[in-house]
C-alpha cells in the first residue's frame, strides 16, 4: 500500500463538509502548517476541529475561523486568538471546552479502543451537565466518552514511506494520541526518508496508525509570545 503523497491537497482528499478533523499541536508547537493551509484552499465549511487550541489570529487554525470554515471547536484554550473569542462570544461558533487533562484522555482512550472513563475534573462545573456522575472512593466523577475523528493531522519532524513518525522533543505534544484516533491519519514531515533510516528505538507512531503521508514546507514555526530576558 503506498501512502506517500505529493502534496497536503493531495492528502487531504475526501474530506469534505462536515467532516471531524483532529489537528495536533500545543499553541503554535507542532501544528500541521501546511494541511492547514491546504483546508483553506481547499474551501471545506461546517467542519468540526479538535485540537487544544486555534491558533492565533493570523496563523494555524485561526486561517479557518478567519474564512468561516469551522462550525464546532472543541478544545481546552482560547486565551491567544482575539477572532476565536469573538465568535464564541456572539454565537457565531459552537465551542465546546474540555479540560486538557480530559481532552488529552479522550483522545488517548480511543486510541486504544477504550469506549468510556471517569474523572473527577469538571465535576461541579457547567462540564458536569447531562454526564453520568459516580462516587470512587469517596470523590465524585464524571464519565467522558473516547473521542474519535473521521481525519487526525499531525505533523512530524522525520517519517518514512511506511508511515512510522518521529517527533522532536515538546512537538509530540497531542500528536502521538491523535494520530492513533483518526479513522484516516494524515502525516505532514519535514523529511521523508526511505523504510530502515529511522532508528526503532526512536519511533513515535508506528506505521500501521498511519494512512497517509506527505514531505511538507515553507514552516515558519511561530511562537505565540517571544519573551526575552534584559541584562
Amino acid at each position: 500500500m503506498n501512502k506517500v503523497y505529493s502534496s497536503a491537497a493531495d492528502a487531504l482528499d475526501g474530506i469534505g463538509d462536515g467532516a471531524t478533523i483532529m489537528l495536533g499541536g500545543f499553541g503554535l508547537c507542532g501544528i500541521p502548517e501546511n494541511a492547514i493551509r491546504a483546508l483553506k484552499d481547499k474551501g471545506v465549511r461546517d467542519l468540526t476541529c479538535i485540537s487544544n487550541n486555534a491558533g492565533v489570529d493570523d496563523f494555524g487554525l485561526g486561517l479557518l475561523l478567519q474564512s468561516r470554515q469551522i462550525r464546532k471547536m472543541m478544545s481546552s484554550y482560547v486565551g491567544e486568538n482575539a477572532e476565536f473569542e469573538r465568535q464564541l462570544l456572539s454565537g457565531e461558533l459552537e465551542v465546546d471546552l474540555i479540560p486538557q487533562g480530559t481532552l488529552a484522555t479522550r483522545i488517548q482512550m480511543a486510541g486504544m479502543g477504550i469506549p468510556a472513563f471517569f474523572t473527577p475534573a469538571g465535576y461541579g462545573t457547567e462540564i458536569a451537565e447531562g454526564k453520568e456522575v459516580r462516587e470512587f472512593n469517596g470523590k465524585m466523577h464524571l464519565m467522558e466518552h473516547a473521542l474519535h475523528a473521521d481525519f487526525a493531522i499531525v505533523k512530524a519532524w522525520k517519517g518514512d514511506t511506511y508511515g512510522n513518525l518521529v517527533f522532536r522533543k515538546t512537538t509530540r505534544n497531542f500528536s502521538t494520541s491523535m494520530a492513533k484516533a483518526g479513522t484516516v491519519t494524515i502525516a505532514e514531515v519535514e523529511h521523508l526518508v526511505q523504510p530502515g533510516e529511522l532508528d526503532p528505538d526512536e519511533i513515535h507512531v508506528a506505521g500501521i496508525y498511519v494512512h497517509r503521508i506527505f514531505r511538507g514546507a515553507g514552516y515558519e514555526k511561530r511562537i505565540e509570545r517571544r519573551t526575552v530576558k534584559l541584562g
